[in-house]
């Protein structure tokens, strides 16, 4: 199993701008090969000394942090998924009009160690 994951802050008053952005990627990975595509808002995560989820990002006050993941059969599916993905009509928008700061995204690519 492959999976993708990515944590982003999203501006309390865009969550429903987001859902239906997010509602639309999930349709378009899942068409295209994913097994699995599941977008999580953060209702027990603070803002720690060291390192969180919130600090990870940068959170601002008015500010959720929503925590996805995005499981493949294999890398190979994802590279492939992904590259359907990009090409995809639904997913082509103007970074400035999306509904949380891009910027402050971070995602990447993880081979399974444990899957119970």
């Amino acid at each position: 199993m492959y999976v993708d994951g990515f944590v982003l802050p999203v501006p309390k008053d865009n969550i429903d701008a987001y859902k239906a952005l997010a509602t639309v990627a999930s349709q378009v990975w899942m068409e295209h090969g994913a097994l699995s595509y599941v977008e999580c808002v953060a209702d027990d995560v603070t803002y720690g000394e060291v390192t969180s989820f919130p600090r990870s990002v940068l959170a601002k006050d008015d500010e959720i942090v929503i925590l996805a993941w995005i499981t493949y059969p294999s890398r190979e599916v994802r590279d492939a998924c992904n590259a359907k993905v990009m090409a995809d009509p639904r997913m082509q928008c103007d970074p400035g009009s999306a509904p949380f700061d891009t910027k402050r995204m971070f995602f990447g690519g993880f081979t399974a160690l444990v899957v119970a």
